[in-house]
């Protein structure tokens, strides 16, 4: 039997669709309900600068034209950066417009002291944001933030895993190496460790400024029964790796590179420890609730985080990691030794599996597109 046709969506998005999780999973669950899901991402926008104000405005230039060609019923803006463009197609098409914010753009940390061009994002999140018919973001944090500062009201829908349990993951072979012993999930949480005896510390997103990458190649000294992998790529992919092989301990230390959303999926449950921090670098970290949190809880991989209050209020709520106390390497280091000393059973993750489900949040998401599409002429 034919679906009903509920309405066209095209959403815009600035960086690479292949590992932006968010998107893929928005395609997907308004997808399944029904909607027609066009997703266009920086390739689908000709371009011929790749960063910087002109790669902005070319896309934005782009978008305008672009979106305005799938017919849409909805344009879905993902983050400030495509705001403009995909309003200006909205207008001219007389359909509805939404934007998600994945975090606070102006309050990044790679453009904190580049006073003029935060000064540009605010001004265009001040003009078009109130003129959005729905406004989503990722944590109660950066939707305060913005009820504050624009007076505008945004619905949560948190960035979390589309994983529903242990039993749906089966890793293939391990990016962490063959001594890793992981043979698959069902793998008792205390009896995860390699031949050698090794506990597995994984960062996995992006190693960019202010992600920690640093603290945990240094934390490395003073866990000497611990290895650490590097699960991403990002601008500063190749100074970490030369830093980490600067280290008397580089051998304990592995970089996979950029991972597909299912190999990273299949490499999470076989960590000991996951590691999520970012340094207090801007608001948009400050109020950050990374997907790799829900990541790991699904997993049910016991984590370090940094005290922030998204962050903390997870893992403090359901006790599934530690906070590190200051910012530092050391400290990184004692949190895992405290996770460490902990004998941890899946059960451990079981109300925060349940609280962080996608198929809740993913209802949210539906809901907004539903209520659009019924004030709009198809």
């Amino acid at each position: 039997m034919e679906k009903e046709y509920k309405g066209r969506i095209v959403m815009a998005v600035s960086n690479d669709l292949l590992t932006d999780q968010r998107v893929e999973r928005h395609r997907r669950a308004l997808t399944e309900a029904g909607y027609d899901v066009v997703v266009l991402g920086r390739g689908d926008v000709p371009t011929r600068h790749g960063r910087g104000w002109r790669f902005y405005l070319e896309l934005n230039w782009g978008l305008r034209r672009r979106v305005a060609a799938e017919g849409p019923d909805i344009v879905w803006a993902n983050d400030t950066d495509t705001l403009p463009g995909c309003w200006w197609a909205a207008h001219r098409m007389r359909c509805k417009l939404v934007m998600d914010a994945h975090e606070l753009f102006p309050e990044v940390p790679e453009i904190q002291h580049k006073p003029f061009v935060k000064w540009v994002w605010r001004t265009v999140e001040r003009w078009l944001m109130p003129q959005c018919d729905a406004l989503l973001t990722v944590s109660g944090g950066i939707a305060e933030h913005y009820r504050l500062q624009l007076g505008v009201s945004m619905t949560v829908v948190r960035n979390l895993s589309s994983l529903s349990s242990l039993s749906s993951l089966t890793p293939g072979p391990s990016p962490i190496g063959e001594g890793s012993g992981m043979q698959g999930v069902s793998t008792p949480l205390s009896n995860r460790r390699g031949a050698r005896g090794e506990a597995t510390l994984l960062y996995q997103g992006k190693v960019n400024v202010g992600r920690g990458v640093d603290w945990a190649i240094d934390a490395l000294e003073w866990l000497p029964g611990c290895r650490l992998v590097v699960a991403g790529d990002g601008d500063l992919l190749e100074a970490m790796k030369a830093y980490a092989a600067a280290k008397p301990w580089s051998d304990r230390i592995s970089f996979t590179g950029r991972l597909m959303p299912a190999e990273l999926h299949a490499l999470t449950p076989q960590a000991d420890v996951g590691l999520v921090m970012l340094e207090d670098m801007g608001l948009s970290y400050h109020y950050a609730l990374p997907n790799r949190i829900g990541d790991f809880v699904q997993a049910g991989v016991p984590m370090v985080v940094s005290d922030l209050p998204e962050m903390r209020a997870v893992v403090k709520r359901y006790r599934v990691g530690e906070v590190i106390e200051e910012a530092n390497a050391l400290a990184v280091a004692q949190a895992v030794e405290r996770v460490l000393a902990r004998e941890w059973r899946e059960a451990d993750f079981e109300a925060a599996r349940r609280d962080m489900d996608w198929n809740k949040e993913k209802q949210l998401l539906i809901n907004i597109a539903k209520a659009l599409c019924s004030t709009t002429s198809l």
